[in-house]
Parts: C-alpha cells; sequence; structure tokens
C-alpha cells in the first residue's frame, strides 16, 4: 500500500496508484478529517480523469458533497479550501512525468496535514482495504455513513477568485516593462499563468503550455529549465520562470539564460522583506539541501536560519511553530506564509517580477548581489538493501568529508526512504574539491553497504 511521502502519495498508474486505492483513500480521508465537502482539482496528466471519477463516484457514495475544480494548480486548489474552509484534494504527481499520479490533501483552511493526521488516515486506510477485502466494509463503523448520493458541482468558479487574489497581492503593480518568459511544464499553469501576468501589463511570451497529457514535465518546467533558458536569450527577455507540473514550485532564469534557484529566489525576497519589515522575527526557514552559500549571506545580512529535513511540509511546520512569514526549498518551493498556506510557484514569480519592476533592476544583478552559491555535487548511491538505521550509519562518511573540507565546505549522506539507494551532497569552494571528495564518499559508501 502507498504510503504518505514528503507531499502525498505517489506511484506509478495502474500499479501502484490505481482507481479503487485513490476512491478509498478520498472516503477515508473525508471521515478522518470529518469532511462533509471536498473540492477537487487535477494536473493535466491522462490518467487525471480517470482517478476524478473514482473519487468523485466514492466520495458521493459515502454521502460527501463533492466540489470539481477541473485542471487546476496544487496552489490554487489549496487557495479553495482556505476560502470555502473545507477540506480539498489535489490529484498529481507533482514534477514526475505522465505515468505517475498522486494525491495531496489539504485539511481545513488550506493546510497541509500533519504527521498525526496522515498516520491516522494510513491506519483508517488499512482497516478499511481490510474490510473490503473480507466484504465485511459497510460493517465497519465510521464517520462516512453510506447515503444516496449527492450530485458533484462545478466549483470552477474559484479559480477567477484565486486569479484575482494573486492580482491583488500584487498590489496591481503595473509590470508593463517587463517582458516574462514562461515555460508552464505543459501543466496545470498553462491556461491561468500568463493570464495574471497579462493583466498587470506585461508582456508575455509562452512555451510549454500546449499539454496533452502525456507531455507534461517532459523535458521542459522546473527541472528542466534549458529550454526556457534558450528562450529568453532568444527573445531578449528580461527574464523567465519556469513552473512544474502542479505549479506548487519554480525556477527563474534571469536576462543572461543563466538559472536563478530556490536558493537564490529566497535569498532575494528574504533581502526584500527584511527591508520591507515583513520578515517576522528576522528569519527565515529552509532544509537542509539549501546551499551553504544561503547561510553565509543570511548571516552576513544578520538573518537567522532554521534549518528543517526535506520536504515542504517540513518547512511549513517550522514556519508555524516558529512564527514565521519566509521559507522554502532549493528546489524551488517558495512559501510567503502570510499570503499562503502552501508552496505557490505563481504567487512567487510575482513577488520576483513586482520587485524588478519596482527596483528597476536585471534579475542576473538582484540574485548575484544576494547570495553566491557554492559548486555543489549531488550523488545517488544504489545500495544492496533499504537503509533504515539512524544517521550514525553514515558516521564514517561524514567525518571524512569534514576532515577533507574543514570549514569550507559542507556534506550531506542520508538514505532514501523509499528505495535502495544513499544521497550524497557535497558542497565546497571549487568544483574539483566537490567532486573529488563526493567520489570518496561514495566509494566509502559502496564498500561497506554493497552496491
Amino acid at each position: 500500500m502507498l504510503k504518505f511521502g514528503t507531499d502525498g502519495v505517489r506511484g506509478k498508474f495502474g500499479v501502484e496508484l490505481t482507481e479503487s486505492y485513490a476512491a478509498n483513500l478520498a472516503v477515508v480521508v473525508a471521515e478522518v478529517l470529518g469532511a462533509s465537502k471536498v473540492l477537487i482539482g487535477r494536473d493535466t496528466r491522462e490518467s487525471g480523469v480517470a482517478l476524478e471519477t473514482a473519487i468523485t463516484s466514492a466520495l458521493t457514495k459515502a454521502g460527501v458533497e463533492v466540489g470539481l475544480l477541473g485542471v487546476a494548480p496544487t496552489p490554487a486548489i489549496a487557495f479553495a479550501a482556505s476560502n470555502q474552509d473545507t477540506v480539498s484534494i489535489s490529484i498529481t504527481a507533482s514534477h514526475n512525468l505522465y505515468s505517475d499520479n498522486g494525491i495531496k490533501v489539504f485539511g481545513r483552511g488550506g493546510r497541509k496535514l500533519s504527521e498525526v493526521e496522515q498516520q491516522k488516515i494510513e491506519r483508517a486506510l488499512v482497516s478499511r482495504l481490510g474490510a473490503a477485502s473480507t466484504g465485511d466494509l459497510h460493517d465497519k463503523n465510521s464517520a462516512v455513513k453510506t447515503s444516496p448520493s449527492i450530485e458533484p458541482t462545478d466549483q470552477t468558479w474559484l479559480l477567477q477568485k484565486y486569479r484575482e487574489y494573486l492580482i491583488d497581492q500584487a498590489g496591481r503593480t503595473s509590470l508593463r516593462d517587463l517582458h516574462i518568459v514562461l515555460d508552464c511544464a505543459n501543466g496545470a499553469f498553462s491556461n491561468l499563468a500568463s493570464t495574471v501576468f497579462e493583466d498587470l501589463g506585461a508582456k508575455i511570451s509562452t512555451i510549454n503550455a500546449s499539454p496533452d497529457g502525456r507531455n507534461i514535465n517532459r523535458d521542459c518546467g522546473a527541472t528542466h529549465p534549458a529550454a526556457l533558458s534558450a528562450a529568453v536569450k532568444q527573445l531578449r527577455a528580461d527574464f523567465g520562470v519556469a513552473f512544474d507540473g502542479d505549479g506548487d514550485r519554480l525556477i527563474a532564469v534571469d536576462e543572461l539564460g543563466v538559472i536563478v534557484d530556490g536558493d537564490h529566489l529566497l535569498a532575494i525576497s528574504a533581502l526584500e522583506m527584511k527591508k520591507s519589515g515583513a520578515l517576522r522575527n528576522n528569519r527565515v526557514a529552509v532544509t537542509v539541501m539549501t546551499n551553504i552559500g544561503f547561510h553565509r549571506a543570511m548571516k552576513a545580512n544578520d538573518i537567522d536560519v532554521v534549518t528543517t529535513p526535506v520536504g515542504d511540509r517540513a518547512v511549513l511546520v517550522a514556519l508555524e511553530e516558529n512564527d514565521l512569514a519566509l521559507g522554502g526549498e532549493q528546489s524551488g518551493h517558495i512559501i510567503f506564509r502570510d499570503l499562503a498556506t502552501t508552496g505557490d510557484g505563481l504567487l512567487a514569480a510575482l513577488v520576483l517580477a513586482k520587485m524588478l519592476a519596482a527596483s528597476r533592476s536585471k534579475l542576473s544583478e538582484v540574485a548575484s548581489n544576494a547570495m553566491t552559491s557554492f559548486p555543489q555535487v549531488l550523488r545517488n548511491v544504489k545500495v544492496s538493501r533499504q537503509i533504515t538505521e539512524s544517521d550514525r550509519s553514515f558516521a564514517p562518511e561524514l567525518a571524512l568529508g569534514e576532515k577533507l573540507l574543514g570549514q569550507d565546505g559542507r556534506v550531506l549522506v542520508r538514505a532514501s526512504g523509499t528505495e535502495s539507494l544513499v544521497r550524497v551532497m557535497v558542497e565546497a569552494t571549487e568544483q574539483s574539491v566537490a567532486e573529488s571528495v563526493a567520489e570518496k564518499l561514495v566509494a566509502s559508501i559502496v564498500s561497506r553497504f554493497g552496491e
């Protein structure tokens, strides 16, 4: 059975993620969260309609009211849950290719689920699936009772409210002097992102905004920004933005075609928010993957950093626990906690555009002034088994990295939570040093854990 990862459940459609599984999961979500109404949206992959149909049928048969958002970005689905004070489900596999799909759940108010809520849902799902296999499903006690079906309703009007909300958050600032290229990853922002920018006066060139059900994230979007970089240079645009398939993250490209990753975008926002007095408690939350250059830049500007495990859900927890306004990941999840309940690629792009328009600055200058990245090397090491031991398993590698790098770099070694892999990250002042140290750590891991 699929279990919750860093952000919902995800797997190969028809194999790991079946219509039956999705239907049962949705009913259990409504049961555990006490939802009488659930909003459903999906990205553009071809399996989305089948999963939406299965989930809708199961929920309505259980007496739960369903509102359909159609194709909608994940942040818009979270916004809808907040606007309607209800639960919502995003059918998406985020940045994965079309053959995968997944389910993200937002509780009332558009918030991501807590660890406790996810564990309750998993336990209830195991019970429900067990009951289904014995034919005893309807005899189980449940907060969601079987009752006459309720016809689903069209709730796509909420996407217009989301659009209006974004424009309001941009302060209706004129962007008429900016030419921006948008790479929509053939995903959920394909028909929405450009209209928001155009309403604010920007000149927009759009690429990868023709979804066919199978081309989502394929050689495009936030995980493949080369096409965006080429387009920005060819069109002589001011900058570009690439979303992932469900739109909750972004990667930018400056006017020279150079990639501006999530670390740089966070650094830019942190400095701007401190200047305006909006950086609450003078702190920002990031994950362990954040470049050491970011930490040094924040220290130089007297901004404290809270470091979390990988995943934007972990960042959100840190924002809540520490009462912070800004957090995110190197991968491009940027969370403005006072403006949204989750990462929102379009909101982050608008914040960036507004800042550039107001300062009349080039993104290349702003990004380089905000921070300097240390060269970073990432390696995925195949091992003979999935490693479940604590971080102490990698004490030899961590000690070796510290010995070789000292204060001039950083090492992170962690086991994958789902595969027989160990992930190695090395940062150093020079690329050649980072690569050399990474190879030594990989060799150590292979010698101890096998390949």
